[in-house]
């Protein structure tokens, strides 16, 4: 039976889904939470199950944080090494994702560096498809694990005002919690340099600053971005120096914000280019380490409900050719 409340194939972002939808997920990864902080962290849940994680970018947070829940869950993971693969020898990424499917998985977690190739890969598979990061699309399960631990500090996600700020243009890891964040409720602000803001991105309903100090005013969440000079093609920011000087978070900087506002990073942090030490490592209100301990809890959920739906879309495919051949 698919799950009643999320009865996708995949996930492949954030748009589109409802505020129920995106409850259940979260609902779902604090349970596990819980398990992963006890003295037995595994479950069976999908047990004889296999996990493929097909990373075509470079990634050590997310795919071993995709690692460890699949396994915590019981099932069978498989890393495929992108660079010592078939891809490696021309091969195209519709018969990779013809050859994987031939493997019958049960849930396939995969990196692209092109916005738009999970999808392409997912069209193409019976298993269901679980987007680690597309180029500068989407990233839906880290929106999930941001959306998890300001939940579990804040008490809820409604009402609050999020500034999110630095490489916008290229981050989508920002496409994805607009979304997120938006849907459920909260106000949510951008802070950038005018060459790192998306054209027309006031229309989904955030609101835009190029200025730290306005822009951070009053706000509940502080959520960083790194600067991604991997996906820059010319000049965005004059020097690092200067970026740090007027987007870098420190503590001058924090004192806009209200005294008990949580500090967040994505990961890998840029320290002395998008944020300070002293910010990144303050005790009390950075959450960036819970935010990499909850991305596991956060997988382990989304693993689970797409290896089921799977299991179930499976069954109502044989029943179908059963029906067909009487």
């Amino acid at each position: 039976m698919r799950d009643p409340v999320f009865p996708h194939r995949h996930l492949l972002g954030i748009e589109g889904l409802s505020p129920a939808e995106i409850n259940h997920l979260l609902d779902l990864s604090d349970r596990y939470v819980e398990l992963n902080r006890g003295p037995d962290k595994t479950s069976d849940s999908l047990r004889g199950r296999t996990i493929v994680n097909l990373f075509f970018e470079n990634s050590t947070r997310t795919r071993t944080s995709f690692e460890l829940a699949a396994k915590r869950l019981g099932a069978n993971v498989i890393n495929m090494q992108v660079n010592a693969s078939s891809v490696s020898k021309g091969e195209t990424l519709i018969d990779t994702a013809v050859t994987l499917n031939a493997m019958h998985p049960d849930v396939l977690a995969v990196r692209h560096p092109d916005s738009g190739a999970v999808k392409l890969l997912a069209d193409k598979v019976n298993c269901g498809v679980v987007n680690g990061g597309d180029g500068s699309h989407e990233h839906p399960t880290q929106a999930l694990l941001d959306a998890l631990t300001i939940r579990r500090r804040r008490g809820r996600l409604s009402g609050l005002l999020v500034a999110i700020c630095g490489d916008v243009l290229h981050s989508r890891v920002a496409r994805s919690n607009f979304h997120l964040l938006l849907t459920m409720g909260a106000q949510v602000r951008i802070i950038a340099p005018r060459t790192l803001i998306p054209s027309a991105i006031e229309r989904l309903g955030v609101e835009v600053f190029t200025d730290m100090t306005a822009g951070l005013k009053d706000v509940d969440i502080v959520m960083m971005l790194r600067v991604q000079n991997e996906r820059m093609r010319g000049s965005f920011i004059p020097s690092v120096r200067e970026y740090f000087r007027f987007f870098g978070l420190d503590q001058a900087k924090l004192e806009q914000a209200k005294p008990d506002a949580l500090i967040m990073h994505p990961g890998p942090m840029n320290r002395g280019t998008e944020i300070d030490s002293d910010v990144a490592d303050d005790f009390e209100r950075s959450v960036i380490r819970e935010q990499v301990e909850l991305g596991v809890a956060v997988r382990m959920a989304v693993l689970e409900v797409l290896a089921q739906n799977n299991i179930a879309e499976a069954a109502e495919r044989a029943n179908a050719q059963v029906r067909a051949g009487q």
